[in-house]
């Protein structure tokens, strides 16, 4: 356990040893209220108040000393009842296989991998003491810069901010620096030249950094997803019912706030082209050309991590036909 994750423990005045079957506290990585994932979660705090007798306590990013990278652990190990986790590869570094670039290319073949995935990423969350009740994803991540792009190529020399190693390995495939950044260091790193460029979503990171950001590539690299999860024990100390109930509304509210995303993300495109962005579709080529040089880096990654990834990525690939 991380320094950061025991001054939540004194924050909060959680225990790993006691369970509070009616009044969790739970915790998002999202600091921003007016995001659909914050809202996401807002209504499904107010609809189990409404139907169970559980309450739920959210706290917005940074508001609890819990690092994004720890978000996993701090659920698995007691210190928060349930939370919204963007960073849980760390904790669970197999579900990175629906994260690789140029993988999943569109809404459908998500959907499909994540159902065929879905099984073995449940086994390996409770593999940390954590339910998985279900989940959202955010539109795809494209290419936000300072400098134009108009193909992949103009990434060469340029340092590009990533949130994964994944991300990084496909910013090094055109000559890119990736550099890995927390989101609240991001607008300082651009107006200091310290990051030239993003990966990110016009409804997620784009949404705070447009001002910084005047060129987009509207490449699709790769998705990011959120998972909801809550403590082994406290979940097990709720009545069946308040379980099912709490299951069913994640199982709604998930896909909502997909939705919300997929919904803001047309909203934000138009609002920032109006502000003076460049927006630039894939050039012709680019997208085959990507997907035949990161291909072999699947089958590396994979292979290095072990025979689970190697099986997590052929039920993927089978999934959507790759």
């Amino acid at each position: 356990m991380t320094m950061k994750t025991l001054g939540a423990a004194a924050l909060i005045a959680a225990s790993t040893t006691v369970v509070h079957a009616d009044d969790w506290t739970a915790y998002t990585y999202s600091s921003v209220s007016t995001t659909s994932a914050v809202k996401g979660m807002n209504r499904i705090v107010d609809r189990v108040a409404a139907y169970t007798d559980l309450t739920i306590d959210l706290h917005l990013g940074k508001t609890l000393q819990i690092a994004s990278a720890d978000i996993t652990q701090a659920v698995g190990d007691g210190i928060i009842d349930m939370a919204a986790d963007f960073f849980f590869s760390g904790s669970v570094p197999l579900a990175r296989v629906l994260n690789l670039p140029m993988l999943i290319e569109n809404d459908a073949e998500w959907a499909k991998a994540y159902a065929a995935m879905e099984p073995t990423l449940v086994e390996a969350f409770a593999d940390q003491g954590v339910v998985l009740l279900g989940g959202y994803r955010y539109p795809e991540q494209t290419i936000f810069t300072t400098f134009e792009i108009t193909s992949l190529a103009d990434l060469q020399g340029h340092k590009i901010r990533v949130t994964s190693p994944e991300q990084g390995k496909f910013i090094e495939e055109f000559g890119g620096a990736p550099i890995t950044l927390s989101g609240s260091e991001v607008p300082t790193s651009l107006e200091r030249g310290v990051i030239e460029g993003v990966l990110t979503a016009s409804a997620g990171g784009a949404k705070n950094w447009h001002e910084f950001l005047p060129y987009n590539y509207r490449f699709a690299v790769n998705y990011g997803n959120s998972m909801i999860i809550a403590n082994a024990d406290s979940f097990a100390a709720l009545p069946e019912d308040t379980q099912a109930k709490l299951r069913a509304i994640v199982a709604e509210e998930g896909p909502a706030t997909t939705a919300a995303f997929l919904e803001d993300e047309e909203v934000q495109k138009k609002a920032q082209s109006e502000a003076g962005m460049t927006l630039s579709a894939a050039a012709d080529g680019d997208v085959a050309m990507a997907t035949e040089k990161l291909a072999p880096f699947w089958e590396a990654w994979a292979e290095e991590n072990g025979p689970d990834y190697v099986e997590a990525l052929a039920t993927v690939r089978a999934a959507i036909g790759k």
